[in-house]
């Protein structure tokens, strides 16, 4: 019995000597632009944005707001003049935060701070910055707390 035992390979042993694009052809693909988000600076620990007591119809209509910008480009977002989308400049000494976001090493990384709605005024709005093709948001406003 222990003589078998010897003898016996385990199969994925074999599987994982083997390169893994062994025997495949490796296809060029090509990533589509748009803008990406990033939650790296999100503050969820600031009550005046918390999205906590929201709903799932309000979650749902983020991640559909996110999902439809994600097809266009940074300057394609910042330029739209869509009643819907609202994009523009956040001015800080016109806001209830005017030392800006708070986040460490902010005068470094936050060039333009920008804000966009969720939807026409229903759910609020997202607070960020571009840095390139990526969006940081770092406050979610569903009670447009910012300018109250």
């Amino acid at each position: 019995m222990s003589s078998k035992k010897k003898n016996k390979k385990r199969q994925d042993t074999e599987l994982r000597s083997q390169p893994s694009s062994a025997g495949r052809d490796v296809a060029e693909i090509k990533i589509p632009e748009g803008i990406s988000f990033s939650f790296r600076y999100y503050q969820q620990d600031k009550n005046k944005f918390s999205i906590s007591d929201r709903d799932a119809k309000y979650l749902a209509s983020l991640l559909r707001r996110l999902r439809d910008l994600s097809q266009l480009k940074a300057e394609e977002v910042i330029n739209n003049q869509s009643k819907s989308l609202r994009c523009h400049i956040i001015n800080w000494q016109d806001t209830t935060e005017p030392n800006g976001f708070g986040i460490p090493n902010e005068d470094q990384l936050v060039n333009i701070p920008y804000q966009f709605q969720i939807s026409a005024n229903e759910y609020g709005r997202v607070h960020g910055f571009f840095s390139e093709n990526v969006f940081y948001i770092v406050w979610l406003d569903p009670d447009h707390n910012l300018y109250s």
